[in-house]
């Protein structure tokens, strides 16, 4: 329950304010965007797709400007944006309104994420990213679902008034988170001077290393466990098993658990690309473990199908856990130190690539091939697993010809331990190389 150390436990607290704020708006969204905007859902469908698309166009150009400008000073800009465009939003009257503010917040939002994550890896030792993260991880559900109780109650008193001023409640809770980072510490590329800024920073950029792209899209790939979670087992449920609708709540009660529990565990272990590569094949098997169990399901009845549902339902969100901890390590060890903020927003690019298809293929294998289509999902997964294991390395390969030893050597989590006091000190030019 205690954080790996107080910086941490600090940055826990940014997962938390930040998952409280974004939760209570989006659960109360749906209501909000047709009763208090006016829009009909395809409207609102239409203009989340466009949003969608400029975060896509957003993400490189936003980690760009995190690695001239530092990202913990992009984060707090962030974290304003997103305070100023959710306190606007009760003033949005029509659906040119909506889709500016959609696509202002999308891509105020991609900055932030590339910001966040940049940071994260920058300002924690390499042996506590992983645990750190997964603390975090644990923060940021917590947040998510006490942010979804604040909606719920919101929705609860069927008033328009209360609904107008949920955005304005999470406006509020993002400046203070933004209040909150700027009290962090500064990470080592915050420390840049004006005129180091304007200097190119040195090294081929993402979209050249064909690892980390190839990488980062087999993560996508992995992803698609949440279309399982929350889209296919739930339709699956509904349409083609005899379990009842009300069995939704506690799968998605379960979920919430063990996302706020269980990160620190299945994290364990994991401290390096090996066995973050180990950690991505238990996933995989638990998702391919699930495939088979839901498919089960559909010549099932009474309390078999609720417990097998439950199942398939369980070991999906094991797959979520250890895939958690192996894409840390793989931020961690696969970029550019230089250039962590780029690294971040190319993987956003193709992990979108590597996800965005699987709404639709995956509801209509498992919806009109039953369980052949439940095979090929899991066949998806397992073809994915066996390609990262060569792209991870071609990553690998290709930091070690274009960055500096020394530079790359600050990414590594199962780096050499440093020399004891007693041995030789280090030269000057070791110094300056660590430094920079």
């Amino acid at each position: 329950m205690r954080p790996p150390s107080p910086l941490a436990g600090r940055l826990s607290v940014q997962s938390l304010l930040f998952a409280l704020g974004d939760g209570a708006f989006m659960t109360g969204s749906a209501v909000f965007f047709t009763q208090i905007v006016g829009l009909s859902a395809a409207q609102v469908g239409l203009g989340l797709t466009i949003a969608g698309i400029a975060a896509f166009l957003a993400a490189l150009p936003m980690g760009k400007l995190v690695d001239r400008f530092g990202p913990k000073r992009m984060w707090a800009v962030s974290a304003v944006g997103q305070a100023g465009m959710f306190a606007l939003w009760p003033f949005i009257t029509d659906f040119r309104g909506f889709v500016a503010m959609a696509v202002g917040m999308e891509i105020v939002s991609a900055l932030g994420q590339a910001a966040h994550g940049a940071y994260t890896i920058d300002v924690l030792p390499p042996g506590e990213r992983v645990k750190s993260r997964a603390y975090m991880y644990s923060a940021l559900n917590l947040g998510f679902t006490l942010g979804s109780l604040t909606g719920g109650i919101a929705l609860a008193f069927h008033s328009n008034d209360v609904l107008h001023a949920l955005p304005w409640f999470t406006s509020v809770v993002f400046l203070v988170n933004a209040a909150a980072v700027t009290r962090l510490p500064r990470a080592s590329h915050d420390n840049r001077t004006a005129a180091e800024r304007k200097i190119k920073i040195p090294g081929p950029g993402p979209l050249r290393n064909p690892g980390w792209l190839l990488t980062t899209f087999f993560e996508g790939v992995f992803w698609t466990n949440q279309v399982l979670l929350n889209v296919v087992i739930p339709l699956w449920l509904v349409e083609q098993t005899d379990a009842p609708r009300v069995l939704l709540a506690f799968l998605f009660g379960t979920n919430t658990v063990m996302c706020i529990f269980l990160p620190m565990v299945t994290a364990r272990g994991v401290h390096g690309i090996p066995t973050a590569l180990r950690a991505v094949r238990i996933s995989s098997l638990f998702f391919v473990i699930s495939c088979v169990i839901t498919l089960a399901t559909h010549d099932t009845v009474g309390w078999v199908t609720i417990a097998l549902v439950w199942l398939g339902h369980v070991t999906v969100t094991g797959a979520e856990l250890y895939l958690s901890a192996a894409g840390w390590t793989f931020e961690a060890e696969l970029m550019d130190p230089r250039q962590r903020g780029a690294y971040q927003g190319a993987a956003g690019l193709t992990s979108t690539l590597g996800k965005v298809w699987a709404p639709a293929v995956y509801t209509f294998l498992a919806m009109n091939w039953g369980a052949a289509g439940w095979l090929l999902i899991a066949g998806v997964i397992v073809v994915a697993t066996v390609a990262i294991h060569p792209s991870t390395r071609l990553a690998r390969r290709f930091l070690e010809t274009h960055v500096p030893a020394d530079v790359l050597a600050d990414a590594r989590a199962d780096a050499a331990p440093a020399p004891a006091a007693d041995e030789a000190a280090p030269s000057p030019a070791t110094n300056e190389a660590a430094a920079r």
